[in-house]
């Protein structure tokens, strides 16, 4: 069995976390950038994320996050936040993509116009099923490089996302998707079970 394929099984949702463990902030900086590698909807990256280490903060948020004592007593919470106005990055981005060498300047500009007619005409729903589908892929690859670490986490979609908006002053064009948690387990997470993966998937050959 590979590296990744024992991360992918050992990886649970852990509840309970030791209070005293500190992850410094230039690891959680470190795995983020590493998670970011993730795909996204035409490079849009539409990710944005708010980390929180402050005690005070994290029993705050434990309201927000429906009395959950794992936001309060992890180690930090990262929120994985949406953007419905990444697009107006494309040209930076793409940019970087001509400078590195990865791309010829003019299948950038080409990029780049697409982009900028048709994600700006996109109805607001769309724009944010598109932020939230692209931010469970960074948050599953930063969960497992957690992992690889020996780090553990729990992703959080339960709690009032309209209050968390409010607490951190949130512009309109980003939006809550979910809370994780990590930090060093206190207690091992619960095993789970899976439905048969051919209950699931109809096969055509």
């Amino acid at each position: 069995m590979s590296l990744l394929e024992q991360l992918v099984k050992q990886r649970k949702s852990v509840r309970s976390y030791d209070t005293e463990f500190k992850i410094k902030k230039d690891e959680i900086l470190d795995l983020l950038s590493l998670a970011s590698n993730a795909p996204s909807s035409s490079n849009l990256q539409p990710w944005r994320f708010i980390v929180i280490q402050n005690k005070e903060l994290q029993k705050e948020l434990r309201t927000i996050g429906f009395n959950q004592a794992q936001i309060e007593d992890s180690s930090a919470i990262v929120a994985v936040l949406g953007d419905i106005e990444a697009y107006k990055n494309v040209e930076k981005i793409y940019s970087l993509n001509v400078e590195k060498g990865y791309m010829d300047q003019s299948i950038a500009d080409r990029t780049i116009k697409q982009t900028l007619n048709m994600y700006p005409t996109m109805p607001k729903e769309t724009l944010m099923q598109i932020a939230a589908y692209d931010a469970g892929a960074i948050a599953m690859q930063f969960m497992l490089l957690a992992k690889d670490r020996g780090y553990d986490t729990i992703t959080m979609g339960g709690f009032d996302k309209d209050a968390f908006a409010k607490r951190f002053n949130l512009p309109d064009h980003l939006f809550p998707i979910t809370l994780i948690a990590v930090g060093k387990a206190a207690a091992p997470a619960f095993n789970t079970t899976r439905l048969p993966i051919e209950s699931l998937t109809t096969y055509y050959e």
